[in-house]
């Protein structure tokens, strides 16, 4: 497995994770990035909309604007897979909780 999909796999289940951490599921791009940047995956704007758009196509988010801001939402499904319960291929697995 390559370096880069290594990164891209992690980054994908952080920000499901994120999401399931947010009281209502969901978290602007303004909050989701800095948020990224604190657990280790620095990223561009254009890469997490990247990462919003595979991840809404894989039905595990939905994106929409308010006030021209975007917003992603954890679905049923993401929370499944962040939550280890579900798998698809491109986000990485959580470890068991030590």
């Amino acid at each position: 497995m390559s370096f880069d999909k290594l990164l891209t796999e992690d980054r994908r289940l952080m920000i499901l994770r994120l999401m399931a951490e947010s009281p209502d599921y969901q978290l602007n791009v303004y909050v989701l990035r800095p948020a990224l940047d604190a657990v280790g995956h620095t990223v561009s704007h254009d890469r997490l909309a990247a990462d919003l758009a595979w991840l809404a196509e894989q039905g595990l988010v939905t994106v929409g604007k308010v006030a021209d801001v975007t917003v992603g939402k954890l679905t049923g499904r993401g929370a499944d897979v962040a939550g280890g319960r579900a798998t698809v291929p491109g986000v990485k697995r959580p470890e068991p909780e030590a």
